[in-house]
């Protein structure tokens, strides 16, 4: 098992999350549209969040993500405040999708990361060929396929 931890205990781990979702929660965006009724075009900065995910939280950190697995999720110590990262990212990103500050395009990708499939039971013929997903259909409607 070899050198010290960058993170050295949970609580450090816990802090380091607040503020990466903190982060997360407070970017912000320069937009630019044209006011028709100046005539003009104007600029605005608006704070936007983004989704949480663990790969995020490495890159704010500054560990690889091969640490992180490595040297946090497999230890006893860290394993509470793992589970609730993760538990985070995902109730974080359903809620993005459910307020629809995720476009629902990408609900099936970014949903299945977490375990939810898009799957229907179409019990038509039993055949394999007759079985659709809505996953299927946003990938033809996202490459602009017709039916």
């Amino acid at each position: 098992m070899g050198g010290k931890l960058k993170i050295r205990t949970p609580e450090i781990m816990a802090e380091l999350w607040e503020a990466y979702k903190n982060d997360c929660d407070n970017q912000k965006v320069l937009t630019h549209d044209f006011s028709s009724k100046n005539s003009e075009f104007v600029s605005a900065e608006l704070k936007r969040g983004i989704t949480y995910t663990i790969e995020g939280f490495c890159v704010f950190a500054g560990i690889s993500r091969q640490a992180f697995y490595a040297d946090y999720a497999t230890k006893k110590r860290f394993l509470d405040i793992v589970t609730r990262m993760r538990e985070e990212c995902e109730v974080d990103a359903r809620k993005k999708f459910e307020l629809q500050m995720i476009p629902s395009q990408l609900a099936g990708l970014w949903m299945s990361k977490y375990g939810y499939t898009t799957k229907q039971d179409t019990q038509v013929s039993g055949s394999f060929e007759t079985e659709k997903t809505k996953l299927d259909d946003l990938i033809k409607q996202m490459r602009g396929d017709s039916g």
